[in-house]
């Protein structure tokens, strides 16, 4: 199946390298044009030269994730990147907090660069794994809310609902996860501002203990 490649996708700034196969809509085109966006045709093996290095990503899923879990390893791995698997490595039941917080810790503490959670929803992952101080977890379920996350809230950690997307889905929103660089500039404010509120709570906790 050819990739398409729609508003979207563009970017804010920099080059978007595709395979020579993609498809590009007119309003991508457009859109590339207004903000300056090279669209430059790669093959698909080289794709992976341009992956920023030393990236190692934690994967982790509960048993509704599990499958999706498996289905997107490889996705990872051709984009040149370390993967850590987390658990769980079959479909018996486990609780999905669990999971987030190991594959959170893992992101903080600087064994992972970045993590992806998947549970049947997403929902519960993503507020699990937001209890760790330092994480910016993001639900997401389309092209457009990762890329957002990404270039506006720097988020870390992805989590995914391994139910309510299709494989293919899935896949999408996880190259676009990977493949949006943190805008900064004026978002960088308010990413500061989020971590204010975090540390604000995490002092006030210190200062009655």
């Amino acid at each position: 199946m050819k990739r398409v490649i729609t508003a979207q996708d563009i970017p804010a700034a920099g080059d978007l390298r595709i395979p020579p196969d993609t498809i590009v809509t007119a309003s991508a085109r457009e859109l590339a044009g207004v903000r300056g966006v090279r669209i430059l045709e790669v093959h698909e093996a080289e794709l992976s030269r341009f992956t920023t290095p030393g990236q190692t990503i934690a994967i982790g899923a509960d048993h509704g994730g599990f499958r999706l879990k498996e289905a997107l390893k490889p996705v990872i791995e051709s984009l040149a990147l370390t993967l850590l698997d987390i658990g769980v490595f079959d479909e018996k039941p486990a609780d999905y907090p669990d999971i987030a917080h190991k594959v959170a810790q893992t992101v903080v503490e600087g064994a992972a660069t970045r993590g992806v959670i998947i549970d049947g929803a997403g929902i519960g992952s993503c507020m699990a794994a937001n209890k760790v101080p330092g994480i910016r977890a993001a639900l997401c379920y389309d092209k457009a809310s990762a890329r957002n996350s990404r270039e506006h809230n720097d988020s870390n950690v992805l989590t995914l609902g391994g139910r309510l997307l299709t494989e293919t889905q899935a896949e999408e929103v996880l190259r676009t996860w990977l493949g949006t660089p943190f805008a900064g500039g004026r978002h960088q404010a308010r990413v500061d501002k989020i971590m204010a509120i975090e540390r604000q709570y995490l002092n006030s906790k210190k200062a009655t203990s």
